[in-house]
């Protein structure tokens, strides 16, 4: 997708840069706090992902795949792995047997509530950090 937009200053890479940087910073932060439970960085997105999806608190395989952007196969593969731990069970939805609800387990709400908890505190603390750069176009 090509649009047109005037020629970019230095100001514009340097915001550019420094929200690249805070995203990269916030993004290690969860890679580190994921591994520190014990859990990948993607396993704690497919947590995450589970308990917020809109409107309840479960989902399918195939939004799952979609939230983490994977193909489903390897959401599959990560739901299994996830299933090993106790984290999460798969269910044949009761609407359309075709579907596989994927529900957290208590050990995967508590693992997600320390982990959402130091997440939301570490976000605090990057306040003002995440602004969208502001490109005209």
């Amino acid at each position: 997708m090509k649009t047109r937009s005037r020629s970019l200053n230095k100001a514009d890479f340097e915001q550019l840069s420094e929200f690249r940087y805070q995203m990269r910073r916030f993004e290690r932060f969860s890679e580190q706090a994921a591994q520190g439970e014990g859990i990948t960085p993607l396993q704690y997105l497919l947590l995450l992902h589970i308990r917020g999806y809109p409107g309840r608190d479960w989902a399918t395989v195939g939004e799952l795949a979609q939230r983490l952007q994977a193909r489903h196969h390897s959401v599959v593969a990560l739901v299994s792995r996830s299933e090993a731990l106790g984290l999460v069970r798969r269910k044949i939805s009761e609407l359309d047997r075709r579907q596989i609800e994927v529900h957290l387990q208590p050990a995967g709400e508590q693992l997600l509530a320390r982990l959402a908890g130091i997440h939301r505190a570490e976000l605090k603390s990057l306040k003002g950090a995440f602004t969208v750069p502001q490109i005209d176009g």
